[in-house]
């Protein structure tokens, strides 16, 4: 069994031989090192973002000179590369970005999602970039030089030309580069208007659907919809719709005053005399 007394002494003890040591810096958050195979946390100076040499001062940590690229580099290549596309910037120096390959991605991450990716200083919107996977955390270390400068070009001019992320299309087109495209474009006023409206034509389409009938047209009354719908037998109605949770505010028919008791979906059900 390991004497605990033991392993505190030589902590400290190496602790006090720490005088100097590399680490990445976000804002708001701690620089690490490694000591004697434990992690030692430190608070670092306000406002830094970015590579550093620091020097420990009793749980605080004095920035002595930004990091030379040259030990950056050496420092990221102990670590996994994961290759991905940048989206858009998150916060200061970060991005979001998207995994090239999601094969890649689940064997590295367990999971492919969007991530976000620190400490990026060149490249931009939808180019390939080679990260470094630090345990939960993304390190930008080089763009890719090997990647197809014309697909981010494409991409981009795409976006410039306000092409819907179903619409895209171009030899060599891959479906993490649609996912990635469609990020960015969550982030353009044109787009998120046209996402918001497909979004809810879908909804109202599918609580129709499941119950039996079709959407026709919709108008927007502001806190409510009015929905031109069909039945299962063909039959066209007018209901006004609560945009929160598809309450019945208004069914275009009569039910004794309790419409509200009724969602659009169980509203079809209602109407061909199903309840």
């Amino acid at each position: 069994m390991t004497d605990v007394r033991k392993l505190i002494a030589r902590l400290g003890a190496a602790e006090q031989k720490l005088t100097r040591f590399l680490a990445p810096c976000l804002p708001g958050g701690r620089v690490r090192t490694r000591v004697q195979g434990l992690v030692c946390e430190f608070e670092p100076p306000a406002g830094f973002e970015g590579w550093g040499v620091f020097a420990p001062e009793g749980r605080a940590a004095r920035l002595l000179e930004s990091a030379d690229p040259i030990a950056v580099s050496e420092y990221l290549a102990l670590f996994p590369a994961l290759r991905v596309r940048l989206v858009h910037p998150v916060s200061g120096r970060s991005w979001l970005a998207y995994p090239v390959n999601e094969s890649d991605a689940r064997q590295r991450l367990g999971q492919v999602c969007p991530r976000v990716v620190h400490l990026v200083d060149e490249g931009a919107r939808l180019e390939v970039a080679v990260t470094r996977l630090e345990g939960a955390a993304l390190w930008f270390d080089q763009l890719d030089r090997k990647a197809d400068p014309l697909a981010a070009a494409f991409l981009n001019e795409s976006l410039g030309s306000e092409v819907l992320p179903e619409h895209l299309r171009c030899r060599g087109l891959t479906p993490e580069m649609r996912v990635a495209y469609e990020l960015a474009a969550s982030q353009e006023s044109f787009f998120q208007e046209t996402l918001r409206l497909r979004n809810e034509h879908e909804r109202l389409r599918q609580a129709l659907r499941v119950g039996g009938g079709n959407l026709r047209s919709y108008i927007d009354r502001g806190d409510h919809w009015v929905v031109e719908w069909t039945d299962g037998q063909g039959e066209r109605h007018s209901s006004a719709i609560g945009k929160a949770d598809l309450t019945v505010l208004s069914a275009g028919i009569c039910l004794a005053g309790e419409d509200q008791r009724f969602d659009l979906q169980s509203l079809v059900g209602v109407v061909e005399g199903n309840w």
